[in-house]
């Protein structure tokens, strides 16, 4: 019988530390089956963050590197610089790019940085307990906002890539989500095409994923996929920002 699916070559065959309906090991996977497309795994170098996929390098078959809390846009900056011939992406959720990291990703999106950018967002911090984020939706129950998000408090969730499409060194943002096959396909194309653009020469993309936290939205797997296609998604719609 032919094989329906194979094991992208860039993608180690271990077991994964993810909670159970977590979409981390979904977009690892499509990252992987875009580099192994477009042949280019001799050349790629991921940024791992600090958060639940601190270890993502666990994961991928090809050259990564750690930042600290935040700086993975820093650290992308100055590899591709010194090393322009190679691939670098960055790998960061919510609360890295989004919160502790919010100066590097502007500023290095602001210069034009020839990277790309692979930005997960589940609105919570997963890693420290379930805090809140600044993608948290109002009126979320986090570990810090147990009555909920509250506008005249915390403010409002921030919203990054509209926050970006303006500024002229940007050149290529899209936001899509992994609550379903058909949006999976969308989010692996959205990826290929971070990486095309940076092979290209364009300048700097960014793919801002929705995706879930099971454990600490307090859902099901299920009634998590729910969430973010009946909830997130008018929060944060989908589709071609810039």
């Amino acid at each position: 019988m032919e094989k329906i699916f194979s094991h992208p070559q860039s993608l180690r065959n271990i077991s994964t530390h993810y909670c159970a309906g977590c979409g981390h090991g979904i977009a690892h996977r499509l990252i992987a089956e875009v580099v192994d497309e477009l042949a280019i795994r001799e050349r790629v170098i991921g940024i791992a963050p600090v958060g639940c996929a601190v270890i993502a390098y666990d994961y991928w078959d090809f050259d990564c590197a750690e930042s600290a809390h935040g700086r993975a846009l820093a650290v992308a900056t100055a590899i591709k610089r010194l090393r322009p011939q190679n691939i670098v992406f960055t790998y960061q959720g919510d609360g890295d790019l989004a919160a502790i990291g919010t100066n590097e990703t502007i500023h290095a999106a602001n210069r034009g940085e020839n990277l790309s950018v692979i930005f997960i967002i589940n609105a919570i911090y997963g890693m420290t307990g379930g805090q809140m984020a600044p993608t948290t939706l109002l009126g979320q129950k986090t570990a810090t906002t147990p009555d909920g998000r509250d506008a005249n408090l915390q403010g409002w969730p921030l919203k990054i890539s509209e926050m970006l499409r303006g500024l002229a060194g940007v050149k290529y943002i899209e936001r899509t989500s992994l609550h379903s096959p058909a949006e999976i396909i969308k989010t692996k194309k959205a990826i290929k095409q971070a990486f095309e653009n940076q092979i290209e020469g364009v300048g700097f993309s960014l793919v801002e994923i929705l995706s879930t936290c099971p454990t600490y939205w307090g859902f099901s797997p299920k009634e998590s996929i729910d969430w973010v296609r009946d909830v997130m998604t008018k929060e944060f719609p989908l589709g071609r920002i810039k």
